[in-house]
């Protein structure tokens, strides 16, 4: 996996300055444009292609935050393909509550009580977002252990925000029907 951040010249952050990011974006948009490399060979035509498409990448990565949330635990090796990840007991059980209100609105729909299941899952997920821009925001001035316990907790916040996501579209077709 290429690391975007040293792409870049960047420290690992989970806030990189925004200016700085795009900065090196354009830098290397010049720098890279394979119509600056049509005279040279195939090979270095292939790779200045291929420095293009990393530079396009990391940019897209880089500056938006949801991507690079994903990207910085994937990197540090704590989400793994097909990982089977076990979220906490206690927001499993808030959440089957949720589902289950949404099962009985699929035989008895009743507009009010969905408007309610959208505000519980609304706040459940400013209170994750909120924890989550508290932990990303100290993360750059932690040393290594701390932000190894950090990554850990992000990590679990990602996996509970991928459920309400899950959780999202369920109520959105309930509110198709």
């Amino acid at each position: 996996m290429t690391d975007y951040f040293a792409f870049y010249g960047l420290p690992l952050s989970f806030n990189p300055d925004a200016a700085l990011v795009k900065q090196k974006f354009y830098e290397f948009s010049k720098k890279y444009h394979p119509d600056f490399y049509i005279n040279e060979s195939d090979e270095k035509q292939a790779e200045v292609l291929e420095l293009s498409t990393v530079n396009n990448k990391a940019y897209q990565v880089l500056s938006d935050p949801q991507k690079r949330l994903h990207y910085i635990l994937e990197l540090k090796g704590l989400l793994k393909e097909g990982e089977n990840y076990v979220l906490p007991q206690s927001f499993l059980m808030d959440m089957m509550d949720i589902n289950e209100a949404l099962m009985d609105l699929q035989f008895d729909p009743d507009p009010v009580r969905l408007a309610g299941l959208k505000e519980d899952v609304n706040g459940v997920e400013k209170g994750l977002s909120e924890e989550i821009i508290s932990l990303t925001t100290s993360f750059d001035a932690q040393d290594a252990d701390e932000q190894n316990k950090t990554l850990i907790a992000v990590k679990d916040l990602y996996y509970r925000n991928k459920y309400l996501l899950r959780l999202r579209e369920s109520i959105a077709n309930a509110s198709a029907l």
